[in-house]
């Protein structure tokens, strides 16, 4: 099965889902997922605390091989030597569920405060098509423990719900010309958390379709722009 049909599959299957998914996670089912680990140069010599970047990847990554993973995104610019002055984590969610199928978070986010020094007041969140919608999820699930996220090419139930997140700073991405999840998925949650006072920031990225992954190469300005923001509600 081709790439494009996989993507196809999972786009279809994530809009079908889409009035659910920002439901709470607390009372589905606790999972381990496997994740990759990046820490910056000098860490393990450094008593300092540092900010930590949570990649959700897309449909087509599932499964049980995190070098899967390495496709792109995040992990893949790991795996070309980049070097980033903060945490990575990416867990990898199983073949055929969906970011929003269990609660995988709270065991995650656990095990990562236990073994890295992370800023809690500066932890943030992204992903991409399957991701992107996850990130959403997350997000208004645990509105409380991100300092900003970056969805691409998501979406989510724009019931009001997500006004949960209005004090989180968001920048989302998306397509207009995206075929696979159309730029609405979108829209419609810009509209929703600016009309109750939410910090959003979107770009459109004209005739542009789903495939935006190159974003986290190319826009180092998203970095930058995570790392300036900081959760006041974490001590």
């Amino acid at each position: 099965m081709s790439l494009l049909i996989r993507l196809t599959i999972v786009a279809l299957g994530i809009v079908l889902l889409s009035p659910v998914v920002c439901a709470q996670t607390s009372r589905k089912k606790y999972e381990k997922y496997p994740y990759l680990i990046y820490t910056p140069k000098g860490y393990s010599k450094s008593r300092r605390s540092l900010p930590l970047v949570i990649y959700l990847h897309g449909g087509s990554q599932r499964g049980q091989d995190l070098n899967k993973l390495k496709t792109y995104g995040p992990p893949y610019l790991v795996e070309q030597g980049h070097d980033f002055n903060f945490i990575i984590a990416s867990p990898q969610c199983p073949e055929g569920k969906f970011w929003s199928t269990d609660n995988w978070f709270d065991s995650l986010y656990a095990d990562l405060l236990k073994k890295y020094r992370i800023d809690t007041r500066r932890v943030y969140l992204t992903g991409i098509s399957m991701g992107g919608y996850g990130v959403w999820q997350t997000a208004v699930a645990y509105p409380n423990t991100f300092a900003a996220i970056v969805p691409l090419c998501g979406g989510c139930d724009d019931s009001t719900r997500i006004c949960r997140i209005k004090q989180i700073p968001v920048w989302t991405f998306h397509g207009t010309a995206d075929d696979l999840i159309p730029i609405s998925e979108t829209e419609r949650l810009v509209r929703r958390l600016n009309k109750c006072g939410g910090q959003v920031k979107f770009t459109r990225l004209a005739n542009q379709g789903h495939d935006i992954q190159y974003l986290y190469e190319k826009e180092t300005a998203i970095y930058d722009w995570l790392l300036k923001q900081v959760n006041t509600n974490v001590r």
